[in-house]
């Protein structure tokens, strides 16, 4: 009986969309800052090749 209030409830939806976006943020920043320290590991294959075609 309580737990189906709960479930009707505006706030706890607003609640848990909130928890879920701030949970999806943070996934996404971890990713991207993969993504760069793979770059800066082992270099922007995409950077080379405008080098390289700058060189022609």
């Amino acid at each position: 009986m309580k737990l189906k209030k709960v479930v009707q409830d505006k706030k706890f939806w607003v609640a848990s969309f909130l928890i879920t976006w701030a949970a999806a943020l943070q996934g996404h920043m971890m990713w991207l800052q993969r993504q760069d320290s793979f770059k800066h590991k082992f270099g922007d294959p995409n950077q080379t090749n405008l080098n390289d075609s700058q060189l022609d």
